[in-house]
């Protein structure tokens, strides 16, 4: 081993530079070499891993810069911010646990572990400490301790959940972001001090608090968009999770460690089709006026199991479920919308066919027979099934199709005779009281193994199209799903760790040569915290066997 390495420094206008220096150089000591950023420098890319400014250097590499405005740059923002609070809430309230919840637009919701409402002038005490740690300026480093000098200080700290993970662990030491006397496990980078940290406000909600945050890309607090029917469903889920004593991985990975997961397995399962089954009481409830249920979410929420389960719930009742697809009324590419790459845009509302979808709805409703199409992906052409459909009196059709909840994809049916059913992965389980898992995430993993068992897609092509898909979302499902008539959450909270059998070797194969290697790193430093569950405890009815395979219904 030589005593120096080769560092390429990519500058912010495009211009490489080639230093040698010495093994063990800090980042830090390059950023006047990535030349006039305008941005904030929050992290780098090294090797195309995402590593904080404080990391040292020990191999040749490439280093890029990662600046506060980009996608990467916002989340370690709003982890950062996160951790600040953690501090503040430790500070102030030594013998409490604050933890974080779920996402709510541009907030993390938090409360207490001890179910007492944070009052107004907590929260304002909590907000004041923050900007105090703010303007301290704080440095946050990252390095590692000795496994039991760790333990020790979690222990101290009262990191109850933090403490459960060690029991998936069994490194000799331990990588930590650390601010004065208080640490957390490292799992993402974080900047590398507080004084970056001064855009936040806290906000009084349900029975906790909003850490609200900027939006990606944005240095200011935009206004606060609630979205209550999400917020019910989240509520009522981390409500279970507790009754059932999981809400956390730690205890999730017990019931393994004890073999009684599938046990639990069963009542997570037994859960999600209560739901459903409450849904289709709400159906048969208005079966006089409705006729035409509309399931729609965001890309790999499980919107076909869920509509065949929920047809068969239905039927148990007496009704007649039609399923029928809005993909299957697409024009032709050559009269599709073309995106900003001048390609077909296939995903917003005018690629599809709304007249003719519209005219048939209308006909079906009269109760005239209907050959409804199918389209032909491979061919680009829609055909007719010959095989004509027409409603009596126990007959509903369910349509499932990303513009289902937009009022513009079916105007011409009234709005009492629709039903919207929005449908999304909505895990309440966290790593621990300060870190959280995105719900985007699982369901990334969910395509990412769904991509290659039915597929053969790699971990990379569906991480590379993942933002795409993201930004879809938020243009033609998101804005629409406070309009639904009903919220359901697909998430099942020990899938992650079945999950991890099918991913962790389709991330391994993501390479460091690979601009995806960062979030593959990401995403598989989360997993390791997991304890697998075999996949063949899965029931086959299950909506994860949509993603896994071996599924009882027919797709």
């Amino acid at each position: 081993m030589t005593n120096t390495i080769e560092v390429t420094i990519c500058a912010h206008n495009g211009e490489k530079k080639t230093a040698t220096c010495p093994f063990g150089v800090p980042v830090e000591s390059f950023l006047e070499s990535f030349g006039d950023v305008k941005d904030e420098l929050v992290a780098v890319r090294v090797n195309n891993e995402i590593l904080p400014l404080a990391a040292r250097l020990e191999i040749n590499c490439t280093l890029e810069p990662v600046v506060l405005s980009s996608r990467d740059g916002s989340a370690i923002y709003r982890r950062s911010l996160a951790f600040l609070l953690a501090i503040a809430a430790r500070d102030l309230f030594p013998n409490r646990r604050l933890t974080i919840g779920h996402s709510l637009g541009h907030s993390y919701y938090y409360t207490f572990a001890d179910g007492k409402k944070p009052g107004g002038n907590e929260i304002k005490e909590l907000e004041k400490e923050m900007k105090a740690l703010v303007k301290e300026n704080l440095h946050i480093s990252c390095g590692y301790m000795a496994y039991e000098e760790a333990l020790e200080l979690f222990e101290k700290n009262h990191q109850e959940d933090t403490l459960l993970l060690f029991e998936q662990r069994s490194e000799s030491k331990v990588r930590v972001n650390q601010c004065r006397d208080f640490a957390d496990l490292y799992i993402e980078p974080l900047v590398n001090r507080t004084g970056l940290l001064d855009v936040f406000d806290l906000m009084e909600y349900g029975d906790g608090l909003l850490l609200h945050f900027p939006a990606t890309g944005k240095k200011t607090i935009e206004p606060f968009e609630d979205s209550p029917s999400l917020f019910s469903v989240y509520k009522e889920y981390k409500k279970w999770g507790n009754i059932l004593g999981v809400h956390a991985v730690g205890q999730l990975n017990r019931f393994v460690s004890n073999r009684t997961i599938q046990d639990y397995i069963r009542i997570a399962e037994a859960f999600q089709a209560k739901k459903l089954a409450e849904i289709a009481d709400r159906i048969y409830e208005r079966r006089d006026e409705v006729k035409l249920i509309l399931i729609a979410g965001p890309s790999s929420s499980g919107k076909t199991t869920t509509a065949k389960r929920l047809s068969i719930q239905l039927q148990v009742m007496g009704m007649s479920p039609i399923a029928i697809s809005l993909d299957d009324y697409y024009r032709s590419p050559e009269f599709a919308p073309k995106d900003e790459k001048g390609q077909p845009d296939l995903e917003c509302l005018e690629a599809l066919d709304v007249a003719y979808l519209n005219q048939q709805l209308v006909e079906l409703l009269e109760g005239k027979e209907v050959d409804i199409p199918i389209f032909d992906f491979k061919s680009g052409s829609r055909k007719i099934r010959g095989n004509p459909i027409h409603l009596d009196d126990r007959s509903i059709l369910i349509m499932e199709g990303i513009h289902g909840l937009n009022d513009a994809c079916t105007p011409q049916v009234e709005r009492k005779k629709k039903f919207k059913f929005y449908i999304s992965a909505l895990t309440q389980l966290n790593l621990d009281d300060h870190n959280r898992i995105p719900t985007s995430d699982n369901r990334l993993l969910r395509r990412m193994v769904r991509d290659n068992q039915f597929r053969g897609a790699g971990a990379a092509k569906t991480i590379q199209m993942w933002p795409s898909v993201q930004a879809g979302e938020q243009k033609h499902i998101f804005p629409f799903q406070d309009g639904a008539d009903v919220a359901f959450n697909s998430a099942l909270d020990y899938e992650l760790a079945v999950l991890k059998f099918y991913a962790e070797p389709l991330l391994r194969s993501v390479k460091p040569n690979m601009r995806e290697y960062a979030e593959a790193r990401r995403i598989l430093s989360f997993l390791e915290d997991f304890a697998p569950i075999p996949p063949q405890y899965v029931p086959g009815t299950s909506i994860l066997r949509e993603f896994i395979g071996g599924s009882e219904f027919k797709y």
